[in-house]
């Protein structure tokens, strides 16, 4: 497996990602906002054994830090038992269900983890950083670099993932890394 930033699994993010509760539905309008904090849903799947079976194939690749090749042949399994007629080619439908939930345990996981009060008296900035999407939303982009105490209320509307398919991520900042940085 290729190492890259957010690839390696951590404690807070599989324990995250563990913590949601299966929910069929038979369209991505079935749930929102806030509520994909608490449920495992991937559009489409009604019958629980098929939703759980795509949450093990998830929760594999999230705790063993799989690639998206790696996650497809599970998908490509949990497909072929079921019958399973999704929207959409193998290859959107598998990047957006791997993509989504890898994005969202491990910023969740970050959160966790940035909220330890020893670690925010060595750290207590956050900076918003934009990620890489090919189609970047204007609010994001204008949010990048802006630098704000992670207790300012800011952050309870700003922090990643901001939305689906949002690469954006919140980095953790003494006040010596602002100074140095010229933040």
């Amino acid at each position: 497996m290729a190492i890259t930033h957010g690839s390696l699994p951590f404690k807070e993010q599989i324990d995250y990602f563990r913590g949601k509760t299966d929910i069929p539905t038979r369209t991505w309008t079935d749930i929102y906002n806030v509520e994909h904090d608490w449920a495992f849903v991937v559009a489409g799947t009604m019958k629980r054994d098929l939703l759980g079976d795509m949450r093990g194939a998830v929760e594999k690749a999230i705790s063993q830090g799989l690639t998206l090749e790696q996650f497809r042949k599970d998908f490509d399994q949990v497909v072929g038992k079921h019958g399973w007629q999704y929207n959409g080619s193998r290859g959107w439908r598998s990047r957006v269900i791997y993509e989504t939930n890898l994005r969202q345990s491990y910023n969740a996981g970050r959160e966790t983890q940035m909220a330890d009060p020893e670690l925010r008296k060595r750290r207590p900035f956050g900076v918003y950083r934009h990620g890489d999407s090919a189609n970047p939303r204007p609010q994001h982009l204008a949010c990048d670099g802006t630098v704000l105490p992670l207790d300012d209320p800011w952050w309870s509307s700003h922090s990643p993932q901001n939305g689906w398919g949002c690469k954006c991520k919140k980095f953790m900042l003494s006040q010596r890394d602002v100074d140095r940085q010229g933040l």
